[in-house]
């Protein structure tokens, strides 16, 4: 299965991924999901919002148990974020079949529609919508870097945009969602656990920084003279890593736009977006706050005009400390060392569902705790040993 996607959506030149949604690169890694269920012998079904379902058993039962993740990628991402969810639920479930388990709930295997949000700047679209946590009218407004709506990508894509929308009675049919991701930190790898749990998500969210000048030429005009917003976005870089250092906490400026957009030509417009992450709500405020707060100084005294936009937000999620125990009681099994609980910086469709399902993540070790990058990483003996505590956790769950 990882020979069968390693190729997809892979640039010659970096070696990263680019499989953004709704791009031939989608469609590829959709087709190779569908062709794992049909091997398999499971019922295929594609909800309204895009969303990939492998079902084992009849989901009209209810109480599902549900595994899985997601496909696409950010612009040049590693080949595990989100993949190696997806392939650890097949092979997990080859694994149950070979331990010929007795299953008493449905079982199903998804892969949710652009979780990364890298062509339309949302994240988690498919399973947001799903949830009733993103509107329609929203969503059809989302637009890419060229202009693209998303009714477009998703009709160029051969879907229907206009069926989009909160599916509750998907939802009701789901008693619990686990979803396996490589970590996305060293926390692992410095305890010297290959796999650990999820306690946690912090809140999160992105903004959007126009800073607004004039253009004029770089050759002729008195630096006295200039309303420069990249000045004035360079210093807001800078205050966003001295407020995230103060509080503890990670802001990044890792997207930006430039209007002209030449070399010899001071910028009339220089759109930058704001991520930032913090243990609690609390804290992530003091730093969005402050990174504002420098930015309209900076801008008062360079000139240069100001909107600030919060594009999207997700609030701390702490997963349901019943399953979560349930699961390591399971993969401690007769042990006395406890399973690693870990929290998390990144987020995840387990997330988003965890306010209408029962949820929970396990995370497979990354030694060099890189993500987001083609050097994202973990060992082959890692992501095997990933299978089987998803395996045991689904016989536990779904199985007699």
């Amino acid at each position: 299965m990882w020979r069968e996607l390693s190729s997809i959506g892979r640039d010659a030149g970096s070696g990263g991924y680019r499989r953004h949604a709704w791009t031939p690169a989608d469609a590829d890694c959709r087709a190779w999901f569908k062709a794992q269920a049909e091997t398999r012998g499971l019922t295929y079904e594609l909800d309204r919002n895009g969303n990939q379902w492998a079902w084992l058993g009849d989901p009209a039962r209810g109480n599902a148990v549900v595994t899985g993740s997601h496909l696409d990628s950010v612009p040049d991402g590693g080949a595990f974020d989100g993949p190696l969810g997806v392939v650890s639920s097949f092979a997990a479930l080859d694994e149950l079949r070979a331990r010929n388990a007795q299953f008493t709930r449905p079982l199903a295997i998804v892969n949710f529609g652009d979780e990364e949000g890298a062509r339309f700047g949302l994240a988690c679209v498919g399973s947001r919508l799903t949830a009733g946590q993103l509107t329609i009218e929203a969503a059809h407004k989302l637009r890419d870097g060229d202009g693209v709506t998303l009714p477009q990508a998703m009709e160029a894509a051969g879907y229907d945009p206009y069926s989009i929308g909160p599916d509750p009675e998907r939802l009701a049919r789901i008693g619990a969602f686990v979803e396996l991701h490589v970590e996305q930190g060293r926390a692992l790898d410095l305890s010297g656990d290959p796999v650990g749990i999820a306690s946690a998500i912090w809140p999160h969210g992105r903004w959007r920084f126009d800073f607004r000048g004039e253009a004029n030429h770089a050759g002729t005009t008195r630096l006295a003279d200039r309303r420069d917003p990249m000045l004035t976005y360079a210093e807001t870089v800078l205050a966003a890593r001295r407020e995230a250092e103060l509080a503890g906490a990670v802001a990044t400026f890792g997207k930006i736009s430039v209007e002209p957009n030449g070399v010899n030509a001071i910028p009339s417009l220089v759109r930058g977006w704001l991520d930032s992450r913090a243990a609690d709500q609390s804290t992530l405020d003091t730093v969005v706050t402050g990174v504002e707060k420098a930015a309209r100084e900076y801008a008062e005294r360079h000139g240069v005009d100001l909107d600030v936009v919060r594009e999207s937000f997700t609030p701390v999620v702490e997963f349901g400390h019943a399953l979560r125990d349930e699961l390591s009681t399971i993969l401690r099994g007769d042990s006395d060392r406890p399973v690693p609980v870990l929290g998390t910086g990144a987020g995840h469709d387990a997330g988003i569902l965890s306010g209408s399902v029962p949820t929970a993540m396990l995370f497979v070790r990354n030694p060099t705790g890189v993500s987001h990058s083609p050097a994202e990483y973990a060992a082959e003996d890692d992501c095997l040993a990933g299978v089987t505590a998803l395996a045991d956790v689904l016989e536990g769950l779904a199985c007699t």
